[in-house]
């Protein structure tokens, strides 16, 4: 019996000593609007099953597009990839934009009947109807091509999603060799890929996806305060609100605002370094500030003030320059940043505007602090007596023949005598 358990005991220990048997295929679903955040953990996806022998990464994709530095990465990270990776569309879901050149750069590229991918047309930023740029265009389109080409796919086609806004549903994007399977289920996907032969960075490998088991790629807390952080609406907000934070803390120091503007600026700042910036927004938003410091220093009543807030919110609108986010976000953009850029900078400007002037006014102080206050007579005779001035006695000395009750006006000072006269009111 005692080498018995010795056995069960050696092999359960052999067991929980062993490294765990890695799955076969690792997970991840991008979804929502692409930012750095995706691209982290596409990279991190990757390196999983690189390091931890997982035979393909398979991205499951839903998502209207996004920011173009961190669809160029993600796409990066599917080319160098030593393992296969697949991407796949599922019933319900959509890919456009951004999320159109991630699916046809993958190895294996599927999608659902009743999908469709393309519309990558790149528009701008600012005021009113978003607007296609020619040089973006150009660029664009032939990056879209060259990831075509490399894949094997069809380039004049995925061309024309920049070019033509051309969007393709699922059936047409199959018979157009734009993709490889079309299957309306990730089961049904994988089993079609198996067995192709793809390219990947360490050479050709021959898909064994039919029956393996799937791991859900995890998102690490870096990958969701990147994803936080790099929302052009929330980068907006804190720029707005470190700018004039920052500037109120300065102007009023004490309060803790100062603090919350600083901390405000570094994570927008930290939010901006991964979106293409607009210089002109820029420019607009260094302006309004220069119109808010002028303010303070040359009184205009609340003109350059006024004009300082609508040169940041302007600039704010105008600050990107990502032409892949989902033409639905340039109208929520515009109305959420717009509206509370209006709200904080004309009630943080008129603020600091009124602190300002009550800085700069005189201080009085002595006997013209005094001057031209009311008061009751409590007693009087001789041209000498008491009176009451908010609350406290002083003595009086007048010229004027005062009684009990009158009512008098300061009109000088000797001293700790106030000399009054009679209030004709």
């Amino acid at each position: 019996m005692g080498s018995y358990l010795r056995i069960v005991l050696s092999i359960l220990i052999t067991v929980i000593l062993l490294p765990p048997v890695s799955a076969d295929i690792l997970e991840y679903r991008i979804e929502g609007t692409i930012n750095e955040g995706t691209y982290i953990a596409v990279k991190e996806a990757i390196e999983k099953a690189e390091k931890e022998g997982f035979t393909t990464v398979l991205l499951i994709i839903d998502t209207p597009g996004g920011l173009v530095s961190s669809t160029e990465k993600i796409i990066s990270e599917i080319f160098d990839s030593r393992v296969p990776v697949l991407a796949y569309v599922p019933p319900g879901a959509f890919s456009a934009s951004a999320g159109s050149l991630i699916v046809v750069s993958s190895n294996v590229a599927g999608m659902a009947n009743g999908t469709s991918i393309g519309a990558a047309t790149p528009i701008s930023t600012g005021l009113g109807e978003p607007r296609v740029e020619d040089k973006i265009v150009n660029y664009l389109a032939s990056y879209a091509k060259s990831i075509a080409e490399k894949r094997g796919r069809n380039a004049t086609a995925i061309e024309r999603f920049v070019t033509h806004a051309y969007s393709a549903p699922a059936s047409e994007a199959y018979r157009y060799n734009i993709i490889d399977v079309l299957a309306d289920s990730k089961s049904e996907f994988l089993k079609k890929a198996d067995g192709m032969e793809v390219e990947t960075s360490s050479g050709k490998v021959v898909l064994d996806t039919a029956e393996q088991r799937i791991v859900i790629y995890g998102e690490s807390l870096r990958v969701k305060i990147y994803n936080l952080l790099s929302s052009p609406e929330l980068a907006s907000i804190l720029l707005i609100i470190g700018i004039y934070g920052l500037i109120y803390g300065l102007t009023s120091p004490g309060m803790g605002a100062e603090v919350l503007g600083a901390i405000s600026l570094i994570l927008a700042l930290f939010g901006l370094g991964v979106i293409n910036v607009n210089y002109m927004g820029v420019v607009l938003i260094l302006l309004g500030i220069l119109f808010l410091v002028a303010e303070f220093l040359t009184p205009t009543y609340g003109v350059l003030g006024a004009a300082s807030v609508v040169c940041i919110v302007l600039g704010t609108l105008m600050l990107y320059s990502e032409p892949l986010m989902p033409r639905d976000f340039y109208q929520s953009f515009t109305m959420l940043v717009g509206g509370l850029g209006l709200g904080i900078g004309a009630i943080m400007t008129f603020g600091i505007i009124k602190i300002m002037q009550i800085k700069r006014a005189k201080k009085k102080v002595g006997a013209e602090a005094l001057i031209g206050r009311k008061g009751k007579v409590m007693s009087f005779s001789d041209g000498e007596g008491i009176a009451k001035f908010n609350g406290e006695l002083w003595k009086i000395m007048s010229d004027d023949d005062l009684k009990e009750g009158d009512i008098v006006v300061i009109v000088g000072r000797d001293g700790l005598i106030l000399r009054v006269k009679k209030y004709e009111g």
